[in-house]
């Protein structure tokens, strides 16, 4: 079945595929002179659903698109929706790290979580959402090389190892976007999908 993802991000790209398994055919945005859409959108799934219905315009493919980031108690839900462009509209990884941990500096309460929302759509019209979370909590100092944003300092619970530390095998079947995209590869498999 082949699927187009609304992103140019080849770490979610390389993700989604790993969860979707090869049964799904996936392509990105890289190589389509699409223009960026904008982000305008409260939450994370108004976001997704942009996203997905103005990549699905006058296309006759399933688009799913997603919007996710990180929720974290102590600083009010943030960095939520503003994840990828915390330290600024350009940050990098690093950039967004450094000025997380610099909020929740002397901050005992670290408990946070990831959030993922995936928005289907075809021809311009919304087909579903599906929505994923994985509980953690924050940790002091970046760890492990793996994964990509907010994943050395984001420990799920029940491990001793954060996002950056695990096997990308492991990570893609307890993560926000695994539960999301699980929920996702189960509705395309029906039958009438």
């Amino acid at each position: 079945m082949d699927l187009l993802l609304a992103t140019r991000n080849a770490h979610k790209t390389r993700e989604f595929s790993h969860i979707l398994g090869e049964e799904f055919q996936i392509s990105d945005l890289s190589g389509l002179t699409i223009p960026p859409i904008e982000e305008t959108g409260r939450t994370f799934a108004e976001n997704a659903t942009l996203k997905a219905l103005a990549v699905s315009q006058d296309r006759h493919l399933l688009v799913a698109a997603d919007d996710s980031g990180l929720e974290v108690d102590a600083l009010g839900g943030a960095p939520g929706i503003f994840s990828a462009r915390y330290a600024g509209a350009n940050a990098s990884d690093r950039e967004n790290v450094a000025k997380l941990l610099r909020e929740l500096s002397g901050k005992r309460e670290r408990s946070a979580r990831f959030r993922c929302v995936i928005a289907l759509a075809r021809d311009g019209e919304l087909v579903r959402t599906f929505e994923g979370t994985v509980e953690g909590v924050i940790v002091d100092l970046a760890r492990g090389e793996g994964g990509f944003g907010y994943d050395p300092v984001f420990q799920p619970n029940g491990s001793d190892k954060t996002f950056g530390e695990l096997r990308a095998e492991i990570k893609n079947r307890i993560s926000h976007r695994a539960k999301a995209t699980a929920q996702l590869r189960e509705f395309l498999r029906a039958p009438g999908a």
